[in-house]
């Protein structure tokens, strides 16, 4: 115990010394008699208060003095007089401290599961026999806690995993150790087992928390061996040998057996069964029954025969020499040796030979034995003289041979290590040299033979084409059965295996063709090839030998495009409307595939009159010579007063051999005039699109017919809800005379911004009114009279004939142009040639800003129909 002094010190000399108040063992302040602290108290708790006073009323110091070479577990204010712990408490070490505070005081440290079960009495070793009955107590572990209540406590448990042995249970209270039921041991499966044991106690407080602490153990358990197998012979095969020189007690050879039971073995005694000789007597040899040494028993001149074979038996002994029923047998080859004039020797089967042959397949499996190699070596003398090594002299790692070290015989085995080098296609025949030689003669005697493989063929290869791909091209003009193409593939192997077969793959292109044996793909017979219409190909051939094993290769035919077609116009006769200072154009296709066959080049070939057109031979367009700038030029030019020229227009294709046509072009010269608004945009760029401006007039009368129809039905609507039945009438229209005719005018005011669209044709007659037809508003078409009542609508006076009347003959269209001048409405329907169907229509339109007559047939024809269509409308609703 460690005593503490702790005198209460005033601040000065007085009568009376200072003393500490006694508060009792449970206080925490006072005098600290009986005080109680945990072991597993942290270090820098504060653990009590000493508490005193002085007589006198004087301040009181603490202080705190230890006995020498004692520790120092507590330390003291000395105004406050708190007391705290500075080192850690071990109650195993010391249960109770001793301080002096003017009396002696007795400090209690309570426990604290701080200390894990020690296991008592290691290392744990066991033997246990092998032959011991299942659930069986085989040792018995025990370990203690010095902890007190249940952190003294101690259960035990095994570990068991994949490592350490399963077969052994353990009892948790204990700690006895069993062999499972259902369990055996076997010492010749497993000498030793490794158990783990765990001792774990019941659990504790230690610094605020639950704690557990376990310990672990190995209990090492070494099987006995039990007597239950027999002996068993060590390094056979056993030889032996006989020297000229040899006297009778000679050592011949050694043999050596061992009791199966290693653990616990029995001693062996050797016996000779029988002596297997040939034509010898008995009793030439003898044998040691403890040591198992052969020995001779005769001359070596009396032993006719070079080899005998001894049946050694080895039996064990029992603990009183008695021979037990375990035992052994095993052969001793004994050969008569004589002294070294013997070189080793090759055998077959009809004895010496130098040259060995045998036939196989190629690519025999590694590790394979060549079995048809019977050789055997030999060398007739004995001993050291008789040893000697084998060697395979050639391609290297293809084949091994064994044994490689030979005393006096030995059957030569020949091995596969490299199936891949054995390759018929690379060599028909093998050949080694096997080679014998003595190694520790100073003859050093050696010997040769010839092995020789044949190789046999075997399908292992697939045929290859020389090429992953192959490039064809052929002209379109090919007959029928033409050569495209030839494809090669190899096949190395030989014979039927190595011909190849060759096919198309697949069956999309039955117009190439494939011979079986050459590889030439050629057309079919009846296949005609044309770029116009493909001009490539691709696809698969199959090489494929006679088991099936094929490659593919892919095949590209490009058809050549021949010039075999002329470049052709529409139409041999060609209708153009020029407005001066605007090319008007002409165009030829060549049907041909590709360029330079279908570029085709423009040129004037004949001009009335001449030199007044300018061709661009890439695009077709025809324009004026670049002084004729007005229709006074022209005039000056030409008496006609249709302002009609005409040229030949020759079209040439680039290919070789060229080719050509020509065609007649009438152009109709017109000079343009100003006019502004959406309309002229319309115009223009319906001007070589005349189907275009047909459409929208047909759009502006199916407009009018439907609101036409829809007046009919509510008025039809309203008089069948008033009850009114309206009487029929009939009005009859007469027309004028034509001198009272009045022309109809055509009012192009291009009023209003590309959003307002209303009023854009205005087309009136002076009696009946004005009648605005718009087009364009999203409310659909509507007609107004200026009159409020509306009176029955007369059949419209026809515009005067006009001069030049327009072309009877059909125009062809042209690309539009935005030109900020609209020519003279001139236009005719036509149906273009063989290549196309659809029927055009030219409009040229030339205005003022005021009214003006219109001469135009087309518009004319267009305000009849319209005119028609709004009689019938007026006639149906009355």
């Amino acid at each position: 115990p460690v005593s503490f002094h702790c005198p209460a010190v005033s601040a000065r000399q007085t009568d009376y010394a200072p003393y500490f108040y006694d508060n009792g063992p449970s206080s925490t302040n006072g005098n600290m008699a009986l005080f109680s602290i945990s072991e597993d108290t942290e270090v820098g708790t504060q653990l009590y208060i000493l508490n005193g006073t002085d007589p006198e009323g004087d301040a009181v110091w603490f202080g705190l003095t230890f006995e020498k070479g004692t520790r120092e577990y507590l330390r003291v204010d000395p105004k406050s007089g708190n007391i705290t712990l500075i080192q850690e408490l071990d109650r195993e070490v010391s249960v109770t401290y001793w301080a002096i505070v003017v009396e002696t005081i007795r400090v209690f440290v309570t426990d604290a599961n701080d200390e894990q079960p020690e296991f008592q009495n290691l290392p744990f070793t066991v033997d246990v026999p092998e032959d011991t009955a299942a659930g069986s107590s085989i040792y018995r572990v025990q370990a203690e806690d010095k902890d007190m209540g249940s952190g003294g406590s101690v259960n035990y448990y095994l570990l068991v995993d994949h490592v350490h042995s399963p077969g052994f249970t353990m009892d948790g209270h204990s700690g006895v150790l069993r062999i499972k039921p259902g369990e055996t041991l076997d010492y010749e499966t497993t000498a030793t087992h490794f158990v783990i044991v765990v001792a774990k106690d019941g659990g504790g407080q230690y610094k605020g928390k639950h704690q557990v602490l376990t310990s672990t153990a190995t209990i090492t358990i070494n099987v006995l061996d039990a007597q239950d197998t027999p002996p068993a012979f060590v390094g056979t095969p056993y030889f032996g040998y006989v020297y000229e020189v040899s006297l009778p007690g000679s050592e011949i050879s050694t043999v050596f057996a061992k009791d199966g039971d290693e653990g616990n073995p029995n001693p062996i005694h050797y016996s000779i069964t029988n002596d297997i000789c040939y034509l010898c007597s008995e009793g030439v040899f003898t044998i040691n029954s403890t040591s198992g040494c052969i020995s001779l028993t005769a001359y070596p001149v009396t032993l006719r025969n070079e080899l005998y074979e001894i049946q050694v038996k080895a039996t064990e002994l029992g603990p009183s020499e008695e021979l037990l029923d375990y035992y052994t047998m095993t052969v001793v080859t004994v050969r008569v040796v004589d002294l070294n004039n013997h070189p080793p020797t090759f055998y077959g089967e009809n004895g010496p030979q130098s040259q060995f042959e045998v036939t196989m397949y190629e690519h025999p499996p590694e590790g394979e034995i060549l079995r048809g190699l019977k050789i055997t070596v030999n060398d007739s003398d004995q001993g050291a003289n008789a040893k000697f090594k084998l060697r395979l002299v050639g391609p290297g790692r293809v084949l091994r041979v064994v044994p490689q070290t030979v005393l006096n015989e030995a059957q030569v085995t020949v091995i596969v290590e490299d199936s891949a080098a054995i390759d018929y296609e690379k060599g028909k025949s093998l050949t080694y040299k096997l080679l014998a030689v003595e190694i520790d003669t100073p003859e050093r005697f050696s010997a040769t033979a010839d092995i020789v493989i044949h190789l046999l063929d075997t399908n292992d290869n697939t045929p290859r084409f020389t090429s992953e791909y192959y490039i064809a091209r052929i002209p379109e003009n090919s007959p029928g059965g033409s050569n495209i193409v030839s494809v090669t593939a190899n096949d190395p192997d030989s014979g039927l295996w190595g011909e190849v077969k060759y096919s198309i793959y697949g069956s999309r292109y039955d117009l190439f063709l494939i011979h079986p044996s050459s590889g030439i793909i050629y057309t079919q017979a009846w296949a005609i090839l044309d770029a116009e219409v493909k001009s490539k190909y691709n696809f698969y051939v199959k090489a494929e030998d006679t088991e099936g094993k094929y490659s593919l290769a892919e095949v590209f035919v490009t058809v050549l495009d021949i010039n075999d077609h002329a470049p052709e116009f529409d139409d041999s006769l060609v209708e153009r409307t020029m407005v001066i200072g605007a090319p008007v154009k002409v165009e030829a296709i060549d049907a041909d595939a590709g360029s330079p066959n279908n570029i085709i080049e423009y040129s004037i070939m004949q001009a009335e009159p001449d030199n007044i057109f300018d061709i661009n031979a890439e695009t077709g367009e025809i324009k004026l010579k670049s002084y004729i700038k007005s229709m006074e030029i022209v005039q000056n030019i030409t008496k006609q007063k249709d302002c009609r020229w005409s040229l030949v227009v020759q079209a040439r294709d680039r290919g070789s051999p060229s080719f050509s046509t020509t065609a007649v072009v009438n152009i109709d010269i017109t000079e343009a005039t100003q006019i502004n608004g959406p309309m002229a945009d319309f115009l223009l760029q319906s001007r070589d699109n005349p189907m275009k401006a047909l459409g929208m007039v047909a759009g502006v009368i199916g407009i009018l017919v439907g609101v036409t129809v829809l007046i009919s039905t509510a008025t039809f609507l309203r008089n069948t809800k008033s009850n009114r039945i309206m009487p029929a009438r009939r009005i009859v229209i007469r027309r004028r005379p034509p001198r009272d005719r009045k022309p109809w005018t055509f009012n192009v005011p291009f009023r209003g911004s590309g959003n307002d669209s209303s009023n854009k044709f205005i087309v009136g007659d002076q009696e009946a009114g004005s009648v605005n037809v718009n087009l364009n508003n999203k409310g659909g078409p509507r007609c107004s009279r200026s009159k409020p009542k509306p009176t029955p609508p007369r059949a419209p006076c026809l515009p005067p004939p006009s001069c030049p009347p327009p072309s009877s003959n059909p125009r062809p269209s042209e690309r539009p142009r935005h030109w900020a001048a609209v020519p003279t409405v001139s236009g005719g329907l036509t149906c273009t040639g063989s290549r196309s169907s659809s029927q055009s229509r030219e409009i040229n339109i030339s205005s003022d800003t005021s009214r003006i007559p219109v001469s135009s047939a087309l518009v004319s024809e267009l305000k009849m129909r319209l005119e028609q269509k709004i009689i019938e409308s007026n006639s149906s609703y009355y």
